[in-house]
């Protein structure tokens, strides 16, 4: 018998095999309509059709082709398989980073994901990308352990003037770090006593800087001593869901931070 693993070797060695097997699960076609689907010559595809039909994969009619029940099993299971590795290697350069215990979401939904990292000429590039989707929303609920001056200045301009209602918590050492500072406090103050604004403090420990807007869902990936190493954002529903469950166990057991906290 043959080792499983040689079949997957035979499959995943070539693109157009996978190809034509997926499509003729979706439906059925003939020769030359496949032809047109995938992009491979008809004497590839007359190969690959010959191949297929050996492992009983696919079925012929007389007029057309289509999977059949096993290989439709086997193109299941190798499309998984392809989602799951594209996802890894989109991951593998930040992963050490990723706060995977805490984010309650297959790791396959961040197949697409956006990441940002820190370069020589923008060290700065995975706050500025944060900052960007806040420009961009006219919505957003934070949360995070830090609040720094950049997040703080998008905020306020963006509420004072209306465009943007926000709910965010911060951890309590980040708020009274703000306060020293008599403009950053200023500000704050004036966020806080809008009415499109809502700022809590935490005391609690948080594990993950997570950002929800519109309709993107960004993270802030820090190492163990606390520098941002990159940031990732996604418009994928389940990771938005997540997102938007885990932000609100922070915030209703947060504080509300008012204008004269701030003084």
């Amino acid at each position: 018998m043959t080792d499983p693993l040689d079949e997957i070797g035979f499959l995943a060695g070539s693109a157009n095999r996978i190809e034509v097997l997926r499509t003729l699960t979706d439906g059925a076609y003939t020769r030359r309509e496949l032809g047109e689907v995938v992009d491979a010559s008809q004497p590839t595809i007359g190969r690959v059709l010959n191949d297929l039909t050996e492992r009983n994969w696919i079925t012929y009619d007389g007029d057309t082709y289509r999977a059949t029940a096993t290989g439709a099993l086997v193109e299941a299971g190798i499309t998984d398989l392809r989602d799951r590795v594209a996802t890894e290697m989109r991951l593998r350069d930040i992963v050490e980073w990723l706060p995977t215990d805490v984010i309650d979401v297959d790791l396959r939904a961040f197949r697409d994901v956006t990441i940002t990292t820190p370069t020589g000429t923008r060290p700065n590039a995975p706050i500025q990308r944060m900052v960007q989707l806040i420009e961009e929303t006219d919505e957003v609920l934070l949360l995070s352990h830090s609040f720094n001056q950049q997040k703080l200045d998008t905020i306020h301009a963006r509420t004072i003037d209306g465009a943007l209602t926000t709910k965010g918590v911060f951890g309590a050492d980040a708020i009274d770090a703000v306060s020293e500072t008599p403009r950053l406090r200023k500000r704050l103050r004036e966020v806080v006593a809008s009415d499109a604004a809502e700022i809590r403090a935490t005391t609690e420990t948080v594990p993950a800087a997570v950002e929800v807007t519109d309709d993107r869902t960004h993270l802030l990936l820090r190492d163990e001593e606390g520098v941002v190493q990159a940031s990732m954002d996604t418009d994928d529903g389940a990771v938005r869901s997540w997102a938007i469950e885990f932000h609100g166990r922070y915030w209703e057991g947060a504080t509300p931070v008012e204008p004269g906290d701030l003084v």
